[in-house]
């Protein structure tokens, strides 16, 4: 018995050191395995993304490394780690990637924003590390609205110039779920995981940054080495800048209420950090066309001017509708009308073609530049002196440009010599008191062979008060040696037009008995337009054929695309190359970066954009590859950037003077889209960027889009205080120190309160 006992323990025991080998041998190759793939495989999973809800982003991120070129020569040459890196030698100048980036490389908020904080996960230090992203819900990204439905591309295709090859992705299921665990996937090839990522979900189609050191777009040459001179340094007479405020060194943004009683359209030079409140009862506005005959009644909150003209076929109350007749005091029968009658008196204006950027003067609600836009016509609306409450902010609400600007003590925003028409109908401006001032400064802006097209009563009415202003201003215009090309009175609209033609030679102003209004002096710059007192005085027309004026700029729409006749090789452009090399580079960079990246790649319905501002324009680039949409740009131009205003205006587009430091003369919820790129920047160091994204916060609609083109650094800090204001963030990019930022403003406002003494009234 005994034997028979002691077997049977050996054999236990025996059991035992058995399965002890084969768990032993078994963890070596696990141990092995984990090893070969971590020294072998480019690839290392990131961690999930989080829920199911988390998962339902419109658009992710990325932030990439580039490489060094110098390293990049062989086609897998070795790293430090011992990983492979593909070449990126062929990455071309100037070049948005016209394919698609991979899915990580967008990237955008989860439907709930209840965390506004923003971690950042590494899971390892900032070595070169290669990563990808396994999509995890295809169906919530296939089906969302701003996932737009991109071709996809062959999976197997040679990635184009440009692709991004070293990745790291971050996206808000990495700030709600900080300690996520890895989602390893043992055993699976890089091409496997970048398959099966791609049989998921389309890549939107967006371009990739330029690499920083090729990009010559994005590494502007400074003012002094250019051949443009700035708007400070030419407005010579300007006042004093104020004193900035230190910038922002705060991280931790605590936004209030402005307590605004009466004039949202203050514009002080040191402009509030507090969020201009939504009037009560405030809804998406109409879409274009729509919105030119009517607008919601509460998201203006100035109906007096309704009540009281009404009666003059204006705007009129029509349930929680304001509806434009699309007539006015002027031409009750129709703007379209009275428009043609215009052309029947002077068919030489050529509505759409000779005549493109037009300055309408007392434009009350902006009916006429609103269906001037029938005409392929631009029309810059100005009030003069917004008396009735908000006649602006019914044209901005209708989606018609305009803007508010005092005519009488300094000089309108804008360079010399750049409107084909000014017009004025009933605008009850006084042209011909105090020497004809205000006359004068249109013909300062009016284009040599330019048309002022006035429509007043003092053209057509009998009164005393109306024939002595005829004959005042019949004297003031023929010393001014304006040529009367037409008078005629519109039988059905019953009202009288006169238009007349500034001269393209000087042969006039030399041949006057008396110097009155007398000449500029020649030191007196007709471009210096920022804050210079008005002065009754006329520039000489230039005659000189390389100088801008000499001659009519190219019929629409060609002057769009043509580098101006006056911008020579000799001059250098703001980025480094001969001006009309500079000037084409920028033009088609902007149409890539449009077409293979704003329409498809931002998640922003386009359709329910119409007002938009680029914040920064250079050329104008942004907006001309804008102009095929039903779309209009307001190009702003800063006073301390390259003054390259009229080469905008050139091309038949429009913008403005202005310094970032201050706020836009505009009145809130102006904008659909706003577009900064490097500004912000270069305002930081300057002035208080708080106030400048409260500003931003003041002019754009709710629900409207921001695009912010900057450094990553700034991208990072304008993406902090704006998810401090609840802001969606569509999509974070960022390549080679160099980002892209496209967020969407929320309805959010504060509840605590700040008083601004000055708005109250």
């Amino acid at each position: 018995m005994a034997p028979g006992k002691h077997s049977k323990v050996d054999g236990r025991k025996s059991t035992n050191n058995y399965c002890s080998t084969v768990t032993l041998v078994a963890f070596v190759a696990l141990c092995l395995v984990g090893v070969w793939m971590m020294t072998s495989s480019s690839v290392v999973p990131l961690q999930s993304l989080g829920t199911t809800q988390n998962n339902k982003n419109e658009v992710r991120t990325v932030i990439t490394k580039s490489y060094d070129t110098e390293d990049s020569n062989d086609e897998n040459s070795s790293n430090d780690d011992g990983t492979s890196t593909p070449d990126n030698s062929n990455s071309k100048q100037f070049e948005d990637n016209p394919g698609d980036l991979p899915e990580d490389a967008t990237k955008g908020d989860s439907s709930s924003q209840q965390d506004k904080s923003n971690p950042v996960n590494n899971s390892k230090e900032d070595t070169e590390i290669h990563q990808e992203e396994k999509v995890t819900n295809s169906e919530d990204a296939s089906t969302t609205k701003t996932a737009n439905e991109n071709e996809k591309g062959d999976a197997e295709s040679k990635p184009e110039d440009g692709e991004l090859k070293d990745e790291e992705t971050r996206g808000d299921g990495d700030r709600n779920n900080s300690g996520g665990q890895e989602n390893h996937e043992e055993g699976k090839e890089e091409k496997e995981v970048k398959q099966d990522r791609e049989d998921k979900v389309d890549a939107p189609s967006i371009e990739t940054l330029p690499a920083g050191a090729q990009s010559e777009l994005l590494s502007e040459t400074s003012v002094q080495n250019g051949s443009f001179s700035t708007q400070a340094t030419e407005s010579k007479n300007e006042k004093e800048g104020h004193k900035s405020p230190e910038p922002e060194k705060n991280n931790g943004y605590h936004w209030k209420l402005c307590n605004v009683t009466a004039g949202e359209r203050h514009c002080p030079e040191n402009p509030p950090t507090c969020l201009v409140p939504l009037p009560e009862g405030y809804q998406r506005p109409i879409e274009w066309p729509t919105s030119r005959e009517k607008i919601w009644y509460h998201n203006v909150p100035h109906t007096k001017l309704a009540e009281l003209k009404g009666h003059q076929n204006w705007v009129k109350v029509t349930g929680e509708f304001l509806t434009f007749p699309g007539g006015g005091t002027q031409f009750k029968h129709g703007a379209l009308h009275y428009i043609d009658f215009i052309q029947e008196i002077v068919p030489e204006i050529g509505w759409g073609k000779r005549s493109r950027v037009i300055l309408d003067v007392g434009c009350g609600v902006a009916s006429f530049g609103g269906f001037l836009f029938d005409r392929d016509v631009l029309t810059m609306s100005l009030a003069p002196k917004d008396e009735h409450e908000a006649q602006v902010q019914f044209a901005l609400e209708r989606g018609i440009p305009a803007l508010s600007a005092v005519m009488g003590t300094q000089r309108l925003p804008f360079p010399g010599r750049v409107f084909d028409i000014v017009h004025c109908a009933r605008c009850r401006v006084p042209w011909h008191i105090e020497g004809g001032k205000l006359l004068l400064e249109l013909n300062r802006l009016l284009r040599p062979g330019g048309f002022f097209v006035w429509s007043a009563t003092p053209i057509y009415q009998k009164l005393p008060e109306d024939v002595g202003i005829w004959e005042a201003m019949t004297k003031l215009t023929k010393s001014m040696c304006w040529e009367v090309k037409g008078v005629g009175k519109d039988k059905i609209n019953k009202v009288g037009v006169a238009v007349y033609q500034k001269p393209m030679s000087n042969e006039c102003y030399e041949g006057r008995s008396q110097n009155e209004p007398p000449l500029c002096k020649e030191s007196d710059d007709p471009n210096a337009a920022w804050k210079v007192p008005l002065q009754a005085c006329m520039h000489e027309v230039p005659v000189a054929a390389p100088v801008r004026g000499s001659r009519w700029p190219e019929q629409w729409p060609s002057r769009v695309e043509k580098s101006p006749y006056w911008l020579l090789s000799s001059q250098v452009g703001v980025y480094g190359k001969a001006a009309p090399e500079d000037f084409t580079a920028d033009f088609e960079h902007w149409k890539r970066v449009v077409t293979k990246s704003y329409m498809n790649g931002l998640g922003i319905n386009w359709s329910t954009v119409r007002n938009v501002m680029d914040m920064r324009a250079i050329y104008g680039g942004f907006a001309a590859a804008l102009k095929d949409k039903n779309i209009w740009v307001m190009n702003v131009v800063s006073v301390d950037s390259p003054d390259t205003l009229p080469i905008i205006y050139e091309r038949g587009l429009f913008g403005i003077y202005h310094d970032w430091c201050e706020s836009f003369s505009t009145y809130p919820r102006s904008y659909d889209l706003l577009h900064a790129d490097h500004l912000f920047s270069k305002i930081k160091n300057k002035c208080n960027m708080t106030a400048l994204v409260a500003e931003v916060d003041r002019i754009l609609r709710p629900e409207g889009n921001l695009i912010v083109r900057d450094t990553v650094e700034t991208i990072n800090e304008v993406e902090n205080m704006l998810r401090s204001m609840n802001w969606e963030v569509r999509l974070t990019y960022s390549k080679d120190k160099e980002g892209l930022l496209c967020v969407q403003k929320s309805m959010w406002r504060p509840v605590e309160v700040e008083t601004i003494p000055y708005a109250v009234g």
